[in-house]
């Protein structure tokens, strides 16, 4: 006998979304969460740092207030307040969905979940966050277990909180180093280049391709490298990261740029060359779950090739997007309950 009609693994904006969608549609949900509410999107990821962005935005707007015929002396910012203003945000979005939890009536477990051969669907195992183990047994289980930043040891490339930092470090840092290292210029690079040259420190970002933001329309990576390169964000482009080298001052990044060795000195080098889906230690191999490079395969409904099993969002593959995945948990959720939504 099933406990729940479905159990969904992660409550990001496609886990929560769908865990809504599916009691909307009658099922019995629950929902498992290892940490807060909402996911990396709202906790660590979108959410808190446009509330950073803004914050920047503001204050770099001060120096232009000139051109509208306004004055102002004096200005300033309490970098504690502009992370506690950001995480602030976050805290009131993640408790905005435990209350549509409840308003749905989904069960919400806190822990950590592993997957085991199951009847109907895979069985899930929590490992609860308040101590003990509770099995759950469900007719269909949602993965959308989400992805963490890429590490590259190899280069040294690994945060460490201090000298190497990934995006939590980059959200809440205990410091404001006046120099940074960015290496990616994808969103997630662009976007902390962008805060922290608004507070004044000097940026370098370095890509790998010819272009920054390589997965956007060329015509828009150029527009946008002008407007950064106008506010003081300086770039390097086709340039390969060779080697991360702590030093007593910060990091010391060797680069080739067009065969030319060059090396950037910084504070601080932000890691942001891409993510790992968190496909690891949850007991796919077990159950013979396809991968394709890291990310779990999925039919056009979601499906994995292991009955009851469905999987959506950044764990089953690019675009790694917060709606993407919203989509495919309504989608798979409907599917799951026999609605038949069109294509």
């Amino acid at each position: 006998m099933s406990d729940f009609d479905l159990v969904v693994i992660g409550s990001g904006p496609g886990g929560y979304v769908a865990a809504i969608r599916a009691s909307q549609l009658g099922l019995k949900v629950a929902i498992v969460e290892r940490e807060n509410l909402g996911g990396i999107c709202l906790n660590w990821g979108c959410i808190p740092t446009k509330a950073l962005l803004k914050s920047g935005e503001k204050f770099e707007s001060l120096s232009h207030l000139k051109e509208y015929g306004l004055s102002a002396s004096g200005a300033s910012f309490d970098f504690d307040a502009i992370i506690q203003r950001s995480r602030g945000v976050a805290k009131q979005l993640t408790q905005g969905v435990g209350f549509l939890m409840k308003k749905n009536k989904i069960e919400v477990i806190e822990g950590t979940a592993k997957l085991e051969k199951g009847s109907a669907a895979p069985k899930v195992v929590v490992t609860l966050n308040k101590g003990g183990d509770r099995t759950l047994n469900a007719k269909s289980v949602m993965l959308a277990v989400g992805a963490r930043a890429r590490a590259l040891p190899q280069i040294g490339l690994e945060a460490d909180g201090d000298k190497i930092w990934a995006y939590r470090d980059a959200l809440a840092p205990k410091k404001l180093p006046k120099t940074f290292v960015v290496i990616g210029s994808g969103a997630i690079g662009i976007e902390f280049a962008s805060f922290y040259r608004a507070l004044g420190a000097e940026v370098t970002v370095v890509e790998a391709v010819d272009r920054i933001m390589p997965v956007e329309d060329e015509e828009v990576s150029k527009t946008a490298q002008k407007g950064f390169e106008k506010r003081g964000i300086k770039f390097k482009t086709g340039a390969k990261v060779t080697k991360v080298t702590k030093t007593a001052s910060g990091v010391s990044v060797a680069i080739e740029v067009g065969g030319k060795a060059e090396t950037l000195e910084a504070e601080v080098c932000i890691s942001a060359v891409g993510i790992t889906a968190n496909t690891d230690g949850i007991g796919l191999e077990a159950l013979g779950v396809e991968l394709d490079r890291g990310h779990i395969k999925t039919d056009s409904h979601c499906q994995t090739n292991v009955k009851g099993l469905y999987a959506i969002g950044d764990c089953a593959g690019a675009p790694w997007l917060a709606h993407k995945a919203s989509h495919e948990g309504i989608h798979a959720a409907e599917y799951i309950a026999g609605f038949k939504s069109p294509q």
